[in-house]
């Protein structure tokens, strides 16, 4: 009874079992995945723009809302190409001395996840727009927005960076919407959040508790199925070219009676644009058009019913294309 009486000896006590249980539950263990995880070949460190935008995108509460972790389910695939690993986040380190927030991996998915964001929307100015006023591009969005990273200005500098933004939206006639160094700098950081591919010889995980894809009507005869483009025109296409078609002026072209569109002669060249992007107009002030076939590992089937969609809607009159047909088309425009 003696040693429950004297404080001393509890004390000791107590504090050699906090500082063994320290070392045994987390600095072994931490030291230990040190030295088996290494960054994947692939993977870039952070750019200094970069470094800015992840202490700006912690200040305005981003993680709140979006996460950094694809999970291994087949819900999560448009997320990312695969399900994350811890070798993912190896290579990231501690903001500095006072401060953690190494992963921003996140709890909450109230807006889209973020782990490969800058291979699924790698639009500067998609981003700087979105950023302005997500509304101006997507009408239901919930997103908030960050106008006080943005200067408004009658005059503008040959340095600026002027981002797109309807009349509706500016504060008033004759001013437009210049980006300003911590806006470049966040969209830097969303640019940078890019999923690495794993080298050949690494087990690839994979998503479980697959859905098939529903098809868009049960077809009679000998033709083939086709699958509801509108969720996939809606996931890959809509936050650039709208839901109506339109696009938005002065930043990106509208598939509505577009020439590329309604070409039945020359499906290849819509086929080309959808797998490798198109920067034709870009002199004519549209932005940069990513590849998204590519980046999104669309199928054939999944082209086709996403091309089908925006030849037959909007009052587009355009004839269909097979997903056999797009097959070869695809062969023929891979790079």
């Amino acid at each position: 009874m003696e040693y429950f009486n004297n404080h001393k000896k509890l004390f000791v006590t107590a504090t050699s079992l906090f500082i063994l249980l320290t070392l045994l539950v987390c600095i072994f263990p931490a030291l230990d995945n040190q030295k088996n995880y290494e960054p994947l070949p692939n993977a870039k460190p952070l750019s200094k723009e970069a470094e800015m935008g992840k202490a700006i995108f912690i200040s305005e509460g981003c993680v709140a809302c979006h996460t950094q972790q694809v999970r291994n389910i087949d819900m999560d695939k448009s997320w990312g190409k695969r399900p994350s690993i811890a070798a993912d986040y190896t290579g990231i380190s501690r903001t500095d001395i006072w401060r953690n927030t190494a992963t921003l991996m996140g709890t909450e998915r109230t807006g889209p996840d973020l782990t490969n964001i800058g291979t699924r929307q790698p639009s500067t100015e998609w981003n700087l727009t979105h950023l302005y006023n997500p509304r101006i591009l997507v009408k239901e969005s919930i997103m908030p927005s960050y106008p006080w990273l943005f200067e408004i200005k009658e005059n503008t500098l040959p340095t600026d960076i002027v981002v797109t933004v309807p009349d509706e939206y500016l504060p008033s006639k004759h001013t437009k919407i210049v980006a300003s160094e911590k806006a470049l700098h966040l969209i830097a950081y969303l640019q940078s959040l890019v999923q690495v591919d794993l080298p050949e010889a690494t087990p690839q995980p994979v998503f479980l508790y697959k859905r098939e894809p529903k098809p868009a009507k049960s077809t009679s005869g000998d033709e083939e199925e086709e699958l509801d483009g509108a969720p996939l025109y809606a996931n890959n296409c809509q936050m650039c070219h709208q839901a109506n078609g339109e696009g938005l002026k002065g930043a990106f072209p509208a598939l509505k009676d577009s020439k590329i569109v309604l070409d039945d002669d020359k499906p290849e060249t819509m086929v080309d644009i959808i797998m490798n992007g198109y920067s034709g107009r870009v002199s004519e002030g549209y932005a940069v058009m990513p590849a998204v076939g590519v980046n999104n590992n669309l199928s054939a089937a999944e082209i086709s019913a996403i091309m089908n969609y925006v030849k037959t809607n909007w009052g587009n009159n355009a004839q269909k294309v097979s997903s056999k047909q797009v097959e070869e088309l695809v062969k023929q425009v891979k790079q």
